[in-house]
């Protein structure tokens, strides 16, 4: 005979009958909704995943993923600190930069971070010459007084290219009439757009050596370092300690940048959670059929007692209908889930082609794709919660089974 007995009977019972066509649909129907739900949550999922990495390339497209500052103004010896930076592992570069908060005057004022970078190192630790709308960054020569602006602080100055504008920092000069704040005239040579209001509405960039200049400044305030995998930020900032000695302080991004990536993992997880309670509601689907199947089978099942099955085996009988439910919803959900995710994208812009309605515009939204990005750490987990759901859905219904009384349920067989 089939061994094991439970598998086979279990097995057996999944088959649709002639008198119990009702359990099958409901069977059926259970299969349904765990896939639909497994489908959702993997979907969601890897959506969140996808604005996550995109949020992530953004801000670090201009934020840099390990900062080294001197303790005084300046870095004090920073030719020797960038070698030791690029001789580190995991560093793909470093640049020297002058950071320093200032007040913008055009046909409109503005508040803006001005950044002093050397055009020739900037593209080793940031993607902005990658973003630039008009003009290019190597214009930002020593002594031109060139500045770049993101593209909403150039709409809020009200300039463009070839327009000029002042600049005033907070730097003070004595003269007869007091002190009076350092100021200087710049001409727009460029615009990026970086895709995050942050940036494209505070930051400007001019060549390092006016910004020293116009600070009154001999050497960069800091050496921005970009990695291979921003995950190593922690560990490289440690070296870079190790290495560099106590004239450096050594930040990373995750430093500058912790609470806004917190709270999306945060937002992730509440949405695994939620999601969660849907998969919970297609399982009750699943108890409602094993107990009508239980109650179906009262006689098979004392009959099954009377030849010799333990309790036991009448709950293994009982699980392995469930589990196979749980499984098959599992796997279909998977598939779909998977396909799903990797052509979500294509599928946005044939229902906004085919509708003629844009789901994020870009006028409103930064992000105006939606992104997807399947990890399947997220499917592992996402299988292995259902699982355990669908396995402790099954124990109830199937201890119902295992202490039925064979006399009772054959006393009008």
């Amino acid at each position: 005979m089939f061994r094991p007995l439970e598998l086979f009977i279990g097995l057996r019972y999944t088959r649709a009958k002639r008198r119990n066509q009702f359990i099958s649909f409901i069977s059926t129907v259970s299969i349904v909704c765990i896939a639909i739900s497994v489908t959702a949550l993997i979907t969601v999922m890897s959506v969140m995943n996808g604005f996550d990495s995109e949020l992530r390339t953004r801000i670090l497209g201009a934020v840099s993923h390990v900062t080294v500052s001197g303790i005084d103004d300046t870095v004090q010896n920073w030719q020797t600190a960038v070698k030791t930076a690029e001789g580190t592992k995991h560093v793909l570069g470093a640049a020297p930069y002058v950071e320093t908060q200032a007040f913008l005057q055009a046909k409109r004022p503005s508040g803006a971070l001005i950044r002093g970078v050397v055009p020739s190192m900037e593209p080793n630790v940031s993607d902005l010459d990658k973003h630039m709308v008009e003009g290019k960054m190597s214009d930002l020569t020593d002594r031109s007084w060139k500045i770049i602006l993101g593209r909403e602080l150039a709409l809020t100055l009200g300039v463009n290219v070839g327009d000029k504008l002042t600049v005033v920092v907070p730097q003070f000069t004595a003269t007869p009439m007091g002190a009076v704040p350092k100021l200087r005239s710049f001409t727009v040579s460029g615009i990026f757009e970086l895709g995050m209001q942050e940036y494209d509405a505070n930051l400007a960039l001019v060549s390092m050596p006016d910004a020293e200049r116009l600070n009154g400044l001999e050497g960069p305030t800091g050496i921005r370092i970009k990695l291979d995998d921003m995950r190593q930020a922690w560990p490289v900032a440690q070296q870079l300690v190790n290495k560099l000695g106590q004239a450096y302080r050594v930040e990373t991004w995750m430093d500058t940048h912790a609470n806004f990536f917190r709270a999306i993992d945060m937002e992730k997880t509440v949405m695994f959670v939620i999601l969660s309670l849907i998969i919970l509601v297609a399982v009750i689907n699943l108890i409602s059929m094993l107990m009508m199947l239980v109650t179906d089978k009262q006689a098979d099942i004392a009959i099954l007692r009377t030849l010799g099955s333990t309790p036991r085996s009448i709950m293994g009988m009982f699980m392995v209908q469930g589990i196979l439910v749980g499984v098959v919803g599992i796997g279909f959900g998977v598939l779909l889930g998977g396909l799903l995710s990797f052509n979500l994208p294509a599928i946005v812009k044939w229902i906004e082609h085919v509708t003629g309605q844009t789901f994020l515009s870009p006028d409103v939204y930064y992000i105006s794709e939606l992104p997807s990005q399947l990890l399947w750490s997220d499917v592992g987990w996402v299988v292995l919660v259902t699982f355990i759901f669908s396995l402790l859905a099954t124990l109830y219904p199937a201890w119902r089974a295992s202490r039925t009384q064979p006399a009772q349920a054959l006393r009008y067989e």
